[in-house]
């Protein structure tokens, strides 16, 4: 961390930190920090209430985008193929009305990876607040190509406010939690840092009721349907203003410690904020000599190569579970499944209840369990219930109540979803990095997390229709690998500073370099191939 890095690459442009307050370079070991716990906080009104805003008008709308394409799809499919009539004389054929609404579905993701390439250039220009802010007014775009589509006979304009909604949904997925992570105490990192994975699954939830036959889920409010997004986004259009700016942005990359010290007063609801200034400026000594890191130089950097390698595992692996192709086409699913089509939407407004029930846990325990118990149970499940996919659909023609157990696994699939891996990804993002490879982690995780969005929103149907039931034996074995990786690699970064858990990575660095060096000399003698394995294995998880 302390070497000075090249010339930026792709990626984040290259901004060099201005000069730290003290002449002081280097930093105090972490194990030692400045009086042990005096950095943690209490949860404040304006800690709470920025959390709630940004959860509410940035990563709600994800998990709303996520989910309204599913019970209006007849509709859209109806849409698409009347006006194709009305322009072209003759209806779509089946294949190409699947493949454009493959493209209406998939296209959110291709804007999401847009944003998130984004997200380096916004923060680093606008600031957390002012980013999250100004992405806002893509939603009120989106929702009106989208919102008038249907008056205008364009399914064009469908997918072109889908592709907009996707880029603010990309942009706000890693500038939310940055934020929070930035503006959190360490010790209610883990609580706020989850709150927007509620909000996500709130988001589906309410795209689940509100698409029931009774509310929007009839054929003429379906436009109305896809733009209700514009309310939370303009109220956090109204309210974001009123909060400060993230602290840690402003004393380290701004060099304002006046301003950060206005903040932390405001978040933390006290004056006594000296030892967290002191850590922050800990943090700004250390990387004095930095320059804020490029993506490619982030891919380069081998001294933070576990924490990229964790971040691309993580949110990856978020994508390719699964959840995406359950969301997407739950009903889809269930109908595979056998359930009769009348009951379809209240079956997935259940599942919804599941959904924020599980994030609800995983918020409230975060803190007592750590990051790695629920992460490594989230995913485990995942993989297991996705098995209970396959076996349940290829054993229901003879077995009629193998439907249930269908519906007991995307049920399971949704739930080991939002306990964990919906959130502890981008929490544990912040939490890897220090100020100067963070905005770039971002992008490398938000660019993965949203081209897998879109392979897997792409390619589901085709491969279901291809591969049958057997297609769940993919999201299977993903997840149960990133359960793996987890539990081997990562260490739990639970009421632990930035820095701290920098050390963490460095001391793993220097014990695989001296293995290294030892596998090495042994090899030049002609000896060690068992040594050496031992010796790899011995390494192979954190201290």
């Amino acid at each position: 961390m302390g070497e000075t890095s090249q010339a930026a690459g792709a990626g984040l442009p290259s901004s060099r930190h201005p000069p730290p307050p003290s002449p002081r370079s280097g930093f105090a070991p972490a194990e030692t920090p400045r009086r042990g716990g005096d950095i943690s906080g209490h949860l404040t009104f304006p800690l709470l209430s920025v959390t709630l805003l940004v959860s509410f008008g940035s990563s709600m709308l994800y998990g709303y985008n996520l989910a309204v394409v599913n019970s209006p799809a007849v509709h859209i499919k109806a849409f698409y193929n009347a006006t194709w009539s009305q322009r072209y004389g003759h209806g779509l054929a089946p294949g190409l009305l699947t493949l454009l609404y493959s493209v209406t579905v998939s296209i959110f993701a291709l804007g999401g990876l847009v944003g998130s390439l984004l997200v380096g250039i916004l923060v680093e220009r606008y600031g957390r607040n002012g980013a999250l802010s100004r992405s806002a007014l893509l939603v009120l775009l989106a929702g009106g190509f989208m919102g008038f589509s249907r008056e205008l006979e364009s399914p064009e304009m469908v997918i072109v406010g889908r592709s907009i909604t996707g880029l603010h949904s990309g942009i706000c997925l890693s500038v939310v939690p940055l934020y929070l992570g930035e503006i959190a105490p360490k010790n209610l990192r883990g609580f706020l840092g989850l709150m927007p994975s509620i909000f996500i699954c709130l988001g589906v939830f309410l795209a689940q009721v509100l698409g029931l036959p009774e509310l929007l889920g009839e054929e003429r409010f379906w436009p109305l349907f896809l733009s209700v997004v514009v309310i939370p986004a303009s109220l956090q259009l109204l309210l974001l203003h009123c909060f400060p700016e993230s602290p840690r942005y402003l004393l380290i990359e701004r060099n304002d410690i006046c301003g950060a010290t206005k903040a932390l007063c405001r978040f933390l609801g006290t004056h006594d904020v000296q030892d967290v200034i002191e850590e922050m400026k800990e943090e700004q000594r250390s990387l004095s000599f930095v320059e804020m890191v490029s993506v490619w130089q982030l891919l380069r950097d081998r001294t933070v190569r576990w924490q990229t390698l964790s971040v691309v595992v993580l949110n990856a692996g978020m994508q390719l579970s699964g959840i995406d192709a359950i969301w997407f086409y739950t009903n889809t699913i269930f109908e595979n499944a056998g359930i009769p089509m009348s009951q379809i939407p209240y079956t997935t407004v259940g599942t919804g209840v599941i959904e924020v029930v599980t994030g609800l846990i995983g918020c409230f325990t975060i803190e007592k369990l750590g990051r790695r118990p629920l992460i490594i149970t989230g995913f485990c499940t995942m993989g297991i219930c996705s098995a209970g996919i396959t076996v349940s659909l290829l054993l229901q023609t003879t077995l009629p109540w193998m439907r249930y157990v269908s519906v007991a696994c995307v049920v399971g699939i949704i739930a080991g979803f939002c306990i964990g891996p919906a959130g502890v990804p981008f929490l544990m993002t912040a939490e890897l990095f220090t100020q100067s490879h963070r905005p770039a982690a971002y992008i490398v995780g938000g660019s993965l997390n949203w081209l897998c969005n879109f392979t897997v929103g792409f390619i589901f149907p085709f491969l279901q229709m291809s591969a049958g039931a057997f297609c769940y034996l993919v999201f299977c074995g993903v997840c149960l690998l990133v359960a793996l990786y987890v539990y081997i690699i990562i260490p739990e970064t639970k009421n632990k500073t930035f820095m701290e858990i920098s050390h963490i990575f460095a001391t793993r660095r220097s014990f695989l370099s001296i293995s290294d060096h030892l596998i090495g000399m042994m090899k030049l003698d002609g000896y060690g191939a068992l040594e050496s394995s031992s010796l790899e294995g011995s390494g192979s998880s954190l201290p």
